[in-house]
């Protein structure tokens, strides 16, 4: 009887896992899929339109770079942190944007990223500076670039966030595309400290857990203070608490897509 029982309640869990998975891909079906194809590069992405889209108005337009768990060809794993965030109604209703989710490639970076290892194995990062792109940044820097041509995009309201991976690819493409932003977000990421004086003029709001054993918060502790220096808008919130996955927190501070929308170029 307890044998009975127990498949039965293990039966119900993975009917109900399968029903949030299902719900999720049904939520994400309103992301439609896009690629941008130009000489070698390709990149492809998923893209949230406003409800009642006029493409003869001119929205706000969010690039959110995923971290590396989420790399493929699938075109669908980089919305797993973020995409339901900009699909809830306050958020859509609030805030009507265009909203970009690109995938990188697996066997590629957003950032120019240098993996080593310390005498006890442990994985260690350091950033380039400068350096030319990877080529999952070149495609992306000509995806934006393209967007930024469509006639419904305000490029007054430009803006772009990202984790982990993504946040440091935030950092790069800031610097690279400096001109373009009008605001950014950066969760538990990092840069050479060096490339800071390139987009120091940009609003920058940075997250990262106090506990993180995957990118060390001192990364993001030593960019929020050089541009705080030099910088003309920085918010830095360190979460005591949390690890790596400090996103969670990020996306649940109700602050966070008010002030970045608040920012115009």
């Amino acid at each position: 009887m307890k044998k009975i029982k127990k498949m039965k309640k293990i039966t119900l869990t993975i009917c109900i896992l399968f029903s949030v998975l299902f719900l999720n891909a049904q939520d994400f079906k309103k992301y439609d899929r896009g690629s941008f194809i130009k000489g070698k590069d390709s990149i492809y992405y998923r893209i949230l339109f406003p409800e009642n889209f006029n493409p003869d108005q001119k929205y706000p337009i969010v690039f959110f770079l995923h971290g590396a768990g989420e790399r493929g060809n699938d075109n669908a794993s980089q919305l797993v942190h973020g995409g339901k965030l900009f699909l809830k109604p306050d958020i859509r209703k609030n805030f009507p944007a265009i909203v970009v989710f690109p995938q990188c490639p697996q066997n590629d970076y957003w950032a120019n990223i240098n993996f080593e290892q310390d005498a006890k194995g442990k994985r260690k990062i350091s950033f380039i500076e400068d350096g030319k792109p990877t080529k999952a940044m070149h495609a992306l820097q000509g995806m934006v670039k393209n967007f930024l041509k469509k006639p419904f995009v305000n490029r007054d309201q430009v803006y772009v966030g990202g984790l982990s991976m993504g946040a440091m690819g935030t950092y790069e493409l800031l610097r690279r595309e400096r001109r373009k932003f009008a605001a950014a977000i950066a969760i538990c990421g990092g840069d050479n400290t060096n490339n800071i004086k390139k987009y120091q003029k940009i609003p920058l709001w940075i997250f990262h857990g106090a506990k993180d054993d995957i990118v060390d918060p001192a990364f993001s502790i030593a960019i929020a203070e050089r541009l705080k220096t030099v910088g003309d808008e920085v918010k830095f919130t360190l979460y005591p608490n949390a690890n790596h996955n400090s996103w969670d927190s990020a996306f649940a501070e109700p602050e966070l897509l008010p002030w970045l929308f608040s920012h115009k170029k």
